[in-house]
């Protein structure tokens, strides 16, 4: 399974929304500009993103978009199904060799976990090894 520009640049769409969680409203533009991104093709993206109820725009000078739910309460699973359809790597045939089938199971499964149990909210917040301090311990 390969996810498209869609999917990569909604996480990101959605991303920029919980780091201003509770701020009021952020337009495309400020998010299509600080990721060097085009704003036209994120405007393509926020449209099924505010069908799914996921955000909610805000019109007017200071408009733009908000998230509808709490950071923590949206997963990645979420934006991926909106933007990209359904999780699987391959289409499983019944007629397929069940060894076969039951890997394309497992691996179907397994990205599921990953992506439901992954919320905006780490996304956003998300420090990684590179920004944690090492501690050398000396006997």
């Amino acid at each position: 399974m390969k996810i498209s520009t869609k999917g990569r640049y909604g996480l990101t769409i959605m991303m920029a929304l919980a780091r201003k969680h509770g701020e009021g409203p952020t337009s495309l533009k400020s998010i299509a500009q600080e990721h060097n991104l085009s704003e036209h093709y994120l405007e393509q993206l926020i449209a099924p993103l505010r069908n799914a109820s996921l955000v909610k725009s805000v019109r007017g000078a200071y408009g733009g978009y908000m998230l509808a739910k709490e950071p923590g309460e949206i997963t990645a699973g979420d934006v991926i199904r909106v933007l990209e359809g359904p999780i699987t790597p391959v289409e499983i045939i019944d007629d397929e060799e069940p060894a076969k089938r039951d890997l394309w199971i497992k691996i179907r499964d397994a990205v599921k976990e990953v992506l439901d149990s992954t919320t905006i909210d780490d996304l956003a917040n998300y420090e990684g090894e590179e920004n944690q301090e090492y501690y050398m311990f000396y006997i």
